[in-house]
């Protein structure tokens, strides 16, 4: 199998750690996988990705079965095109790029548009949820040719939280790009002044510079710099150690394809306040956090001091429970790669093994 993503495959976002730990797994169950990075800009995709993404599927064998990301192809239909006859090629679709905040009405338009021409190119579709399998639909994509494979979530030990005289910690992990909602975060935080918290804002501040500066900005003239910290990105270990000392897991996003995040801070059981943007409804169950509308800050905020207050304490142990008791029945890494090659299996038309 070869898979061929936009940029270096370390990146530290879920997609790309989805791709990442695909690759792993495949390994590990004795496929040989093949990496293939991209040059360019993505996902409105430059000349450079352009000429990459066509030197890539060219340079390939007849009958190869390909996985193309779809930040990789999203916007560029014509090498897919040119190679659907002679190569097997499978997207993988995240979430589709018209999901992305802030996008003018004509940009969404254009993209769809070219997102539609690259996925009838396919043979088939995986994606990370079965909320995102119905949207394909959407897209032109006939059901039987889309299969939801979702992430592997790995086991985790209970979050223990902050040191007993230290407020509750509220944990966010998403890039700060507009999607992610910081700028509904901050607002909501901002009334919550005279309630004890800190927060912890992890993840990059450079995929969308411009971006990230005004939401630092904003927090600064709020007069929460003190109280927010934004750490960009982490590694693994500092990560861990920033869901063991949380209280509460907030992720105000205006739509996920699936939100491994989540997965994640139900397997420490921490309580989730979210919203009910994209999959999110479908990964966090309703008696494991509290959603709210996208956007809605005045609702964040209820939502948080309901938790940070003094009888909030029992529904927060209320959550947890149930958060550690969903995340026990979430697939692990290993089936999570095996429903993928099984699905890459039936999309490409070959019989799996035995």
């Amino acid at each position: 199998m070869h898979i061929v993503v936009p940029g270096p495959l370390d990146q530290r976002t879920g997609g790309y750690i989805y791709d990442a730990r695909m690759v792993v797994e495949l390994r590990r169950l004795g496929w040989k996988v093949t990496v293939h990075n991209l040059d360019g800009e993505f996902p409105d995709a430059d000349v450079r990705a352009r000429d990459s993404l066509t030197r890539t599927l060219s340079g390939l064998r007849d009958g190869t079965r390909v996985v193309i990301d779809g930040l990789a192809m999203g916007s560029l239909p014509a090498p897919v095109q040119e190679n659907r006859k002679r190569l097997k090629v499978l997207a993988l679709i995240h979430h589709p790029l018209t999901e992305e905040t802030g996008l003018t009405p004509l940009t969404c338009q254009r993209l769809r548009e070219l997102e539609s021409e690259a996925l009838a190119a396919c043979r088939g579709v995986l994606v990370t949820s079965e909320f995102s399998a119905s949207q394909m639909e959407t897209f032109g994509v006939p059901a039987c040719r889309v299969r939801a494979v979702q992430p592997g979530t790995d086991s985790a030990p209970a979050a223990v939280g902050p040191g007993p005289q230290e407020p509750p910690r509220l944990l966010c992990v998403a890039s700060v790009i507009p999607r992610k909602g910081h700028d509904v975060l901050v607002r909501a935080l901002a009334r919550l002044r005279d309630t004890r918290w800190t927060c912890v804002c992890v993840g990059s501040l450079w995929r969308v510079p411009e971006h990230a500066k005004a939401i630092v900005e904003q927090t600064k003239d709020a007069d929460l710099d003190t109280r927010v910290q934004f750490l960009g990105e982490c590694e693994s270990s500092k990560l861990d150690a920033l869901y063991d000392s949380s209280s509460i897991f907030v992720l105000p996003s205006y739509y996920e394809g699936y939100g491994m995040v989540l997965s994640e801070a139900l397997a420490r059981g921490l309580p989730v306040v979210s919203t009910t943007g994209g999959a999110i409804p479908h990964a966090v169950p309703a008696n494991a956090g509290i959603l709210v509308c996208p956007g809605d800050d005045e609702a964040l905020s209820e939502a948080l001091a309901m938790l940070l207050s003094s009888s909030g304490r029992a529904r927060r142990a209320e959550l947890s429970t149930a958060a550690r008791r969903h995340a026990g029945m979430l697939p692990d890494w290993e089936q999570a790669a095996k429903a993928f090659a099984v699905a890459a299996l039936e999309l490409t038309c070959d019989r799996s093994p035995g």
